[in-house]
């Protein structure tokens, strides 16, 4: 199967590490930005195969996990009003909320539907005139270009009974923010891959010059990531810190100068709060002015919504890469699949969930209190 069986070579792996053995003289701590590149390096136990004090720091790289809790709150608010139809991807249905999720708000009457693209939820509008339709879309720059067509397609169609719940996050500024952290630990980062198909890399030159970190974009299989890690600690050892594309078949210098340009039409840039994190500057998107009546929280006045995170979750934590999931006292306890207390165990590329599946039987970490944990921002 073309570029699936190709990367999973377990020759050309072990060469990969006999590399990175070989050029490993002193420890690294290298973060990889995206829930399924977390999710492959755990399932394949790649972390454990490295050379003992390089550590792969696990950072705030799951969309649905970083969607901040007032803007779950906000979508149900909206998703429990008599006349909507609310359309959202499948994993952000038991994100706990306040005092729900999208499920319960669904069990309670509420016309809560999965969808599969952003589209469907346009062609839902155009079936229903008589109610309105509103879109869920959270996500990084991966999935914008896809929300901000289906905006554009709702005006050109005239279907002013279709809106965006816009959450959207951007990964440049999230490494500002992480590099700038008084006690930041990060010497490196894996850049996702997907990411950088659409936005290209203009924007992390300078980040990796300003703060002296070796920036290599890395794909999702296990060779594509033991390659990232290879390329980023020769430069590590070699005291370099320059932008690498290791991942040449998806991602191009320009990125998609289509969603490019569409994103810059329907798009501006505005602060943007991350679960557990913080508010940090210019860190995400939201309609302009052109689109703006197509915004769900200015059609449905929901704008001054705010919430407090419940303080026995440290998902927080875990996003900003200040604890492994198993260091939480509450993980696999209070805190599971079933029962979650965060994001980070519910979405499929949550660090959490994925410890939950790959080592939930390992001999837990001693469980660090939040005291012992330094924020990001």
């Amino acid at each position: 199967m073309k570029y699936i069986e190709e990367f999973n070579d377990p020759a050309l792996a072990q060469r990969l590490l006999d590399d990175i053995h070989a050029t490993v003289t002193r420890p690294w701590a290298m973060m990889e930005v995206c829930g399924g590149q977390t999710h492959s390096i755990i399932r394949h136990g790649i972390d454990q195969l490295l050379p003992e004090g390089v550590e792969l720091i696990h950072g705030p790289g799951c969309p649905v996990c970083v969607t901040p809790l007032e803007m779950i709150d906000k979508a149900m608010a909206i998703a429990s009003l008599p006349d909507v139809t609310f359309c959202s991807f499948g994993d952000m249905l038991r994100v706990p909320g306040t005092d729900r999720d999208l499920f319960r708000v669904k069990s309670a009457g509420g016309d809560v539907r999965v969808v599969y693209s952003p589209l469907d939820a346009v062609e839902i509008a155009r079936q229903n005139p008589e109610r309105q339709v509103v879109f869920f879309g959270i996500g990084f720059e991966t999935t914008a270009p896809a929300n901000v067509m289906a905006v554009h397609q709702a005006r050109q169609r005239g279907l002013r009974n279709f809106s965006l719940l816009v959450s959207h996050v951007r990964v440049p500024p999230a490494i500002e923010a992480i590099m700038t952290s008084p006690d930041c630990r990060v010497q490196a980062f894996l850049a996702a891959g997907h990411v950088c198909s659409v936005m290209g890399l203009a924007e992390y030159p300078e980040l990796a010059e300003r703060h002296k970190v070796p920036i290599v974009v890395t794909g999702f299989e296990p060779l594509d990531i033991l390659e990232g890690i290879r390329r980023t600690v020769h430069q590590l050892e070699r005291g370099e810190h320059r932008v690498d594309n290791a991942y040449p078949r998806a991602v191009r210098d320009e990125g998609n100068p289509a969603a490019l340009r569409m994103l810059a039409e329907v798009f501006e840039t505005t602060d943007r709060a991350w679960r557990g994190i913080g508010t940090i500057p210019d860190s995400g998107w939201r309609l302009s002015e052109a689109y703006r009546e197509f915004d769900a929280e200015y059609r449905f006045q929901v704008r001054d919504i705010s919430t407090e995170e419940s303080p026995i979750c440290r998902s927080g934590d875990v996003l900003q890469g200040l604890i492994k999931p198993r260091e939480c006292s509450a993980f696999g306890t209070t805190c599971t699949p079933r029962t979650p207390l965060g994001a980070t165990m519910v979405s499929s590329e949550g660090a959490c969930a994925a410890y939950y599946l790959y080592r939930r039987l390992e001999p837990a970490a001693a469980a660090r209190t939040p005291e012992e944990a330094t924020p990001v921002v």
